[in-house]
């Protein structure tokens, strides 16, 4: 992926679990990552959730690029397999999605919106991918209006093992229509 946006190119490499993981894991256990609940995890435990994931047929971690610098995490997964198996009823074309947005100490304006615009954009890319499913925690209120920003509509919550989520859904059309504004 390559999108230009107004906060400049974003791009998506593969994650490297080794050569990326002391980069991911000063930014799992920074503060403002409350919500991906890895605060207290030690390098080697991002080394190998990460190595867990890469060798998972089911789930997918990237390194997101602004200007070439690492600046967003973004993971894909089919939610038959990860994290909503017995949680929901699938349908064809689903695709779940996590994305973190690293810490900074000079935010940019519109950055996070951009960034999950531009992971929207990734996984529509692909003609398969019907719907967008997410699973953030309940009382996250920011994902929620950025999710609420590219389309997503809260379905209902559910309660995972690790926390309450709001299940979420956007479809391709909710996510067109949401950002045609903004293209």
């Amino acid at each position: 992926m390559s999108t230009t946006t107004a906060v400049g190119p974003l791009t998506v490499r593969p994650l490297d679990p080794l050569a990326d993981a002391e980069l991911l894991h000063s930014w799992v256990t920074h503060p403002k990552a409350a919500f991906w609940m890895m605060q207290d995890a030690k390098l080697q435990d991002v080394e190998r959730e990460y190595m867990r994931i890469a060798a998972h047929e089911h789930h997918h971690a990237f390194m997101g690029l602004h200007d070439g610098e690492p600046a967003f995490l973004m993971e894909s997964y089919d939610p038959r397999y990860v994290e909503l198996v017995g949680l929901y009823e699938p349908e064809p074309g689903d695709v779940g999605m996590h994305f973190l947005v690293a810490p900074t100490d000079r935010p940019v304006h519109g950055f996070t919106l951009a960034v999950i615009t531009a992971v929207m954009r990734e996984l529509f890319a692909d003609p398969a991918t019907k719907r967008v499913v997410v699973e953030p925690d309940v009382g996250n209120s920011a994902v929620h209006r950025l999710n609420e920003a590219v389309g997503f509509v809260a379905a209902e919550k559910i309660v995972k093992p690790e926390k309450e989520a709001l299940l979420s859904f956007c479809t391709r059309e909710q996510f067109e229509a949401a950002t045609a504004v903004t293209r």
